[in-house]
C-alpha cells in the first residue's frame, strides 16, 4: 500500500541509474507527472518496452505512467520540481549542458551524494555555480538510509530533505512524502550533504574489515570512530553536529556499512578478500561514489586541518595499494587518546 498526495506535479529526474529510478518511480506512483532522464538508449528501450530498468534495476516492476527519454530537453521542459540523482564526478559536465533547461521558477533537488574530486565541491557548491541565484536558493538536498532497490519495492523507508530555504523543503516533503516513504526536514545544507558523502568512505573500511572476517567489534568501532571523524570535518565545514546523529548522518552510515546492497561496502569487502581495485572496477556497472570521494576526503581534511586517521587508512588502502592488514594496525597502535578530547567531562572531586 502507498497513500499518494494526489499530486499532478510535473517532475523531471535526471539520472537513471538504480536511484534515480527508484525516485522516478515513487513520485509517478504518487500522481505526479514524471519524465525520466536517461543516458543510455538501452535504458530507454528497457523501461519503454519492458517497464523496468534491466540495466540497473532488474526485475523491478516501473508505474506504466512513469515517462522516460534521453532528451535533456524534453524531460526538463516545463517541469516544477527537478531532481537531480547523476553521479557526482560527472554532474558538472552534464549540469553545464542541462542548466538552460532547467525552468527558471522550479526548485531542483540534488539526491547525488559525493564530493567533486578535481575541486573538493559539494553537489550544492556545484549547483551554486551552474543554476541562477533564485534557484540556488531554493536548492534541497535528499539524503539518509535508502537503498534503491528496497524503496523501488515499497519498503518502509525514512530520509531527510534539507534546504537553506524553509518553503522549498516543506515542498519537496510534502511531494516524496507517502505511508512508506517518510521525510524529514533539515536546514543543515551542508551537514546533510557531507553526511551522504563521508559514510561512503568509512563503508569502504567496514566492507574491509568484513572482507578479512575481523569480527562485529571491528566493524562496530570502524562505524563509531568513523562517525567521529565526519562529525569533526562537518563541523569545520560549518555543519552542525546533530545532524550527524540523525539520518543522514548515523542513519546513513549504518545502512552503508552493514547492508548487503551497499556497493561501496561490496567494494571493501573485496579487497578485504585480496582483489586489486583494478579487478574490481573492471567488473563494475553501477559507481560506487566512496571509490572517488576517499581522495576528496583525505584532500579536505588536509586542507582544513582536520584529523581523520580511519579515512586516511582507506584511502592508503583504496588507492595506494596498502595492505589492509598494515592500515589495521597503524589504527591499533596509534597514540592513545580520549574519546572526546575537545570536550572533556568535570571529573568528581576535581
Amino acid at each position: 500500500m502507498r497513500v499518494t498526495s494526489g499530486t499532478r506535479e510535473r517532475v523531471a529526474v535526471v539520472g537513471a541509474g538504480a536511484w534515480g529510478t527508484a525516485m522516478a518511480d515513487l513520485l509517478a506512483s504518487s500522481g505526479c507527472e514524471v519524465r525520466l532522464w536517461a543516458r543510455e538508449p538501452e535504458v530507454v528501450e528497457s523501461i519503454r518496452d519492458g517497464g523496468e530498468n534491466s540495466l540497473y534495476l532488474d526485475g523491478v516492476p516501473l508505474n506504466r505512467r512513469l515517462a522516460v527519454t534521453n532528451s535533456l530537453g524534453s524531460a526538463l521542459a516545463g517541469a516544477g520540481v527537478v531532481v537531480w540523482a547523476c553521479p557526482v564526478q560527472h554532474s558538472a559536465a552534464l549540469l553545464a549542458d542541462a542548466a538552460r533547461f532547467i525552468p527558471p521558477r522550479s526548485t531542483v533537488v540534488s539526491a547525488s551524494k559525493g564530493i567533486e574530486v578535481a575541486t573538493l565541491r559539494r553537489m550544492d557548491e556545484i549547483f551554486a555555480e551552474a543554476l541562477s541565484a533564485g534557484q540556488a536558493r531554493r536548492l534541497c538536498v535528499l539524503s539518509g538510509p535508502s537503498f534503491a532497490r528496497e524503496v523501488a519495492a515499497v519498503m518502509p523507508t525514512a530520509v531527510v530533505v534539507a534546504s537553506r530555504d524553509r518553503e522549498s523543503r516543506r515542498r519537496i516533503q510534502a511531494l516524496f512524502q507517502t505511508d512508506r516513504f517518510r521525510v524529514y526536514t533539515n536546514p543543515d545544507v551542508v551537514g546533510v550533504e557531507l553526511g551522504g558523502a563521508l559514510k561512503n568512505v568509512i563503508a569502504l573500511g567496514a566492507g574491509v574489515a568484513a572482507g578479512l572476517e575481523l569480527g562485529h567489534n571491528t566493524v562496530a568501532a570502524l562505524m563509531t570512530r568513523g562517525l567521529a571523524e565526519i562529525g569533526r570535518l562537518g563541523e569545520a565545514l560549518g555543519a552542525s553536529r546533530a545532524t550527524f546523529a540523525g539520518l543522514a548522518g548515523l542513519g546513513d552510515l549504518v545502512l552503508t556499512c552493514t547492508g548487503g546492497l551497499s556497493r561501496n561496502r561490496t567494494v571493501g569487502v573485496r579487497l578485504g578478500r585480496g582483489d586489486s581495485m583494478e579487478e574490481i572496477m573492471a567488473g563494475a556497472r553501477t559507481v560506487a561514489e566512496g571509490v572517488a570521494t576517499v581522495r576528496a576526503v583525505r584532500d579536505l581534511a588536509r586542507r582544513l586541518g582536520v584529523e581523520m586517521p580511519v579515512s586516511a587508512e582507506v584511502h592508503r588502502i583504496v588507492a595506494e595499494g596498502l595492505d589492509p592488514m598494515e592500515a589495521l594496525h597503524r589504527l591499533m597502535t596509534r597514540e592513545p587518546t580520549s574519546e572526546h578530547p575537545a570536550a572533556p567531562v568535570r571529573e568528581r572531586g576535581s
